[in-house]
């Protein structure tokens, strides 16, 4: 509702009016618990309440100036600043001073990703619509503890965790707030951290509710905000992989529809385990497309290669020879070729 609107719709039924947009910061004010995702919640809080502050004029002024003993003649102080101009101000430099506070914030988390990234840990990032059982998911495949409820916007502040694929390479699993349909301004900007997890990770889990009975419709508004975020921050769209969790509780005829429009997806059930062992096969598939297979000669002395290529890579094959660790792996392009100078000669020969 616009600000008009609302004051409108509250004089006429005579009871407190709450829009969309007002409830859903109201959920994520419940849900805050870090500094940084308070901070963005009360800024965002702000910048909805203050085109709709109420006054009633001069009879709430603060200060009666020169009026006060000479009936406001012409060329006295006038009635300075009413409650409401006050209020407005005092808001204004909290929202400033919030601003700063996150921008501060950004740096430290800046700073991560890019400790993150300097690693050829691949980063995955969980997405979806709000409820769709993303912390869930993480929980099934990491063990991360993560609060798990059956409410909207769970989740506020993203969750990192490392884990192991079923070929023992190592990758970093993100964990997001939900989307919503219409996602208000506000918030877009507020909880812009969650949105460069997703822009910056190498492949989008894009996890869909298949027990909600418009689960298309829910994919379309995800869609639409993250291709805004990658437009405005001019980055790559990233690899995306749809699963649709809840398959134990959706409704049949609701999953056959979902076969036939997403044929390339994936079904799961966080709670169950169905299809958990297709789906980390995907991911594996999907993370190791862009590998290269190498023999390397790793000196014995040389055990910290040893823990990074197991570390980066998948191992194929490990035998211990008279001239070191003799490892066939598929390792990242660029791992590959920060190890060159332990690249098998036998088979640098074989593939020239």
């Amino acid at each position: 509702l616009t600000p008009g609107q609302l004051i409108a719709l509250e004089k006429a039924v005579n009871v407190k009016v709450v829009d969309r947009t007002a409830l859903i910061l109201d959920i994520f004010a419940q849900h805050a618990t870090s500094r940084e995702g308070k901070a963005q919640v009360s800024l965002a809080q702000m910048e909805y309440m203050l085109p709709r502050l109420r006054g009633w004029g001069e009879a709430l002024s603060r200060q009666a100036g020169g009026r006060a003993g000479a009936n406001g003649g012409v060329g006295l102080r006038g009635p300075g600043e009413t409650k409401i101009e006050t209020d407005r101000r005092r808001i204004r430099e909290r929202m400033a001073r919030l601003r700063r506070d996150i921008k501060g914030m950004k740096q430290a988390r800046d700073t991560k990703r890019h400790r993150r990234r300097a690693t050829p840990v691949p980063s995955i990032a969980i997405a979806g619509y709000t409820n769709a059982g993303k912390s869930s998911l993480l929980n099934h495949i990491t063990g991360a503890g993560v609060l798990v409820q059956n409410a909207l916007f769970a989740t506020l502040d993203p969750t990192t965790r490392r884990a192991e694929l079923p070929d023992g390479r190592a990758v970093v699993f993100t964990d997001t707030v939900g989307f919503v349909r219409h996602l208000p301004t506000q918030l877009v900007e507020a909880f812009r951290s969650t949105l460069e997890e997703v822009v910056d990770s190498e492949l989008l889990l894009h996890v869909v509710d298949g027990s909600d009975p418009f689960p298309l419709r829910q994919i379309e508004a995800v869609r639409a905000v993250i291709h805004d975020v990658v437009e405005e921050q001019n980055a790559e769209q990233p690899r995306e992989l749809v699963v649709i969790n809840k398959v134990d509780v959706a409704d049949p005829v609701v999953l056959t529809e979902l076969h036939h429009a997403l044929p390339e997806a994936v079904f799961v059930s966080a709670v169950t385990g169905q299809g958990m062992d297709e789906f980390m096969g995907r991911i594996m598939q999907i993370v190791a497309s862009g590998d290269t297979e190498v023999t390397l000669v790793i000196p014995f002395t040389r055990g910290d290669v040893v823990s990074r290529v197991h570390a980066a890579g998948a191992v194929i094959d490990e035998q211990h020879t008279q001239d070191g660790t003799r490892i066939v792996v598929r390792l990242p392009a660029s791992v590959a070729g920060e190890l060159e100078q332990f690249v098998a000669v036998d088979s640098r020969d074989g593939a020239a």
